[in-house]
């Protein structure tokens, strides 16, 4: 809603009560923007930085002074409900920048000024222009999970014909696949959320439950599913060089077979949906139901039963803490510690009166928004860099690494205060942001429980009625939870085959994908990958950021090949080893190249695969426009050169 429509709906009393709850930082920066008035920049007003990823409702500040603040906004939203101008509008360049700092309560680059504008609305984003697209233009996008709706919303909005293929009977890929007790976001709900299509959150951290609604959500107001083939796999795709064309292999339920025909293929699959199955021996002997935690069975009961969950990553972090005070006994197995930060939100309804502020107040969500998206999407890059001369790289990267390190190792001890055996199977030894932050949900709380044991012997096996360690130990179990992650370095698992008859898979190999900013790679042209290769978010943050960007590209390049007659692009290959390379050193600077532990983001020859080295900021940059200089375009067969360019082959 603009500020324009809002004025007629604000009541005085609903506002002064929603103005008790309201987050502090996020108060100050409108409140400049509605009067003008400098004085709320400087001290006492001015907000101190947050510890950790908190929200830091009270801004640290004197109860005095937070009343003060939020009775000058109340006064300043009543004003302006009344017709008075708002005195920054649209804020760009140093002033907008001046206004996040004083949001967030640190120095923020000036690289972030464009990004914020434009997600903040202050400047506009360069909106896809429909255009007039013949009936034999067909794109297919394969997946129907928050990347593939993405898509379909963007290539309905410029009137391109598409069909996506979805493998599940309904929308939302992961978070319909994933149903294990307590399972949910690690990225704040207002954070996790398509910057089209806002939710009033009932909880600060999402559930399994309301993203499947949220998506659900999704596909009705922008009536996708007319454009989706639900319980349809994708088997095979294979480029026609002469027709310039993609054949798609489809399966549906009943196991029929049919071919679709594509100028653009997308593949929006994601790097999350294999589950990695361990191969123990004894798994088929055991009597007990065993499972993936991404296929919890319907309607299984844990009551007093002695249940083991192998892992100890992000799904085994929510699925302890949700079963243990229901189960008779819980074994826990760990093969590495994970760093944990606490989160005073993680269980925190949204009170009614924040939704209100949300939809009422001009700029309060967007403030909101861009705090969070500081707080979670690139604050701690800078402190993720190896410092050559640092005296303590076996346990840190960097001075600020190690305060980092410090503050968790505090959190921990006092979380397990009285238990030094907790502590000495929990305490990692290498650098924290060595694997993604997880959030602590109740996990020290778990194990501290008598009837929770922490075990940091290996699986060897499975026998019909327990679990066998590494050392030869077996543990009684009536249930194994494989909590082991998802086959992840490779994120297309159809076959897809370029030019030539090259085969996407074994250019790959088993774990090694790459591609041009995670979206295109040489030898398989009009092809196109959200969440492909190395855009994962290791060092915190929300994907959607990204999906969004990839999207922008991609339809910016459609948008090209439409109106320039260009029939097919394909990514340079000069252009792709050259970002690869830049990637990989980036990548050697930073801290999932450390030794020191085993994270998923690595390949089997310890290259990472999966996360992005880039901060979030240097992505939105990179993929705002499509620079054609990066491609071999085709106008009907024949390989064309830009006028404007000054280098494509001939």
């Amino acid at each position: 809603m603009s500020v324009t429509e809002a004025r007629t709906h604000i009541d005085p009393v609903v506002l002064h009560e929603a103005l008790a709850v309201a987050n502090i930082p996020t108060l100050v920066p409108l409140l400049v923007q509605l009067t003008g008035d400098r004085k709320w920049t400087r001290p006492p007003y001015r907000p101190t930085r947050a510890r950790g990823t908190d929200d830091h409702d009270d801004g640290g500040l004197p109860p005095v002074v937070q009343q003060e603040i939020r009775l000058a906004v109340e006064q300043a939203v009543l004003d302006w409900a009344a017709g008075a101008p708002v005195a920054m509008p649209a804020p760009t360049g140093r002033q907008l920048l001046e206004l996040l700092e004083l949001c967030v309560a640190e120095e923020v680059p000036e690289d972030f000024e464009a990004m914020t504008a434009e997600q903040m609305g202050f400047r506009p984003k360069p909106a896809p222009v429909p255009i007039a697209v013949g009936g034999e233009f067909h794109v297919v996008v394969i997946g129907a999970g928050i990347s593939g709706m993405t898509a379909s919303k963007y290539l309905r909005d410029i009137g391109i014909a598409h069909t996506v293929v979805e493998k599940n009977a309904n929308v939302g890929g992961t978070w319909i696949e994933n149903r294990y007790p307590g399972c949910g976001v690690d990225t704040p709900s207002h954070l996790y959320s398509l910057s089209f299509f806002p939710r009033a959150w009932s909880t600060y951290f999402g559930k399994r439950s309301e993203l499947e609604e949220y998506l659900d959500g999704l596909a009705t107001h922008f009536d996708l599913r007319r454009n989706i083939r639900f319980q349809t796999t994708a088997v095979a795709a294979s480029w026609d060089d002469d027709a310039e064309l993609w054949t798609v292999i489809v399966r549906d339920a009943a196991g029929a077979e049919e071919a679709l025909t594509a100028n653009v293929l997308i593949s929006a699959v994601g790097q999350l949906n294999v589950p990695k199955i361990p191969q123990l021996e004894g798994m088929k002997q055991f009597k007990g139901p065993v499972f993936h935690s991404a296929r919890w069975p319907d309607g299984l009961d844990l009551t007093g039963k002695r249940v083991a969950v192998i892992g100890t990553g992000a799904s085994a972090m929510q699925i302890v803490p949700a079963i243990a005070d229901v189960v008779g006994a819980l074994d826990v197995y760990q093969r590495s510690p994970q760093w944990v930060s606490p989160n005073s939100n993680y269980f925190r309804p949204v009170d009614g009166r924040v939704h209100w502020l949300m939809d009422k107040v001009p700029f309060y969500r967007a403030w909101y928004r861009s705090k969070l998206a500081w707080a979670y999407n690139d604050r701690i890059h800078a402190s993720l860099q190896k410092d050559p001369a640092w005296a303590y790289p076996e346990r840190s990267l960097n001075a600020v690494n190690d305060a980092h390190r410090k503050f968790f190792t505090a959190y921990l001890m006092g979380e397990l205060e009285g238990r030094p055996d907790l502590v000495e199977k929990a305490l990692p030894s290498y650098p924290p942001f060595g694997k993604r932050m997880l959030l602590d949900n109740g996990w020290f709380a778990a194990l501290k429980k008598p009837q929770v044991e922490l075990i940091t012997a290996g699986v060897a096996a499975l026998t019909e009625t327990g679990v066998v360690t590494v050392d030869g130990e077996e543990r009684p179990a009536d249930v194994v939870v494989l909590a082991t992650g998802f086959e992840a370095h490779n994120p297309v698992r159809y076959q897809v085959t370029g030019i030539d008859g090259q085969v996407l898979q074994d250019l790959w190999g088993a774990d090694d994908a790459r591609a041009y900013l995670g979206i295109t790679a040489p030898g398989f042209p009009n092809l196109f990958f959200m969440y492909g290769p190395n855009t994962n978010l290791g060092h915190g943050g929300s994907f959607i950021y990204l999906a969004e960007s990839q999207i922008n590209y991609i339809i910016d390049a459609l948008q090209h090949m439409l109106r320039e007659g260009i029939s097919s692009l394909v990514c340079r290959p000069e252009v792709s080893d050259r970002y690869n390379q830049e990637l990989d050193e980036a990548h050697q600077r930073m801290v999932w190249t450390h030794q020191g532990m085993d994270t998923w983001y690595r390949n089997s020859k310890g290259r990472v695969v999966t996360a992005m080295p880039w901060r979030v900021v240097d992505y939105w940059t990179m993929t705002r426009s499509v620079d054609l200089d990066d491609y071999v375009l085709r106008k009907n067969g024949r390989i064309v050169q830009r006028p404007e360019s000054d280098g494509l082959p001939t």
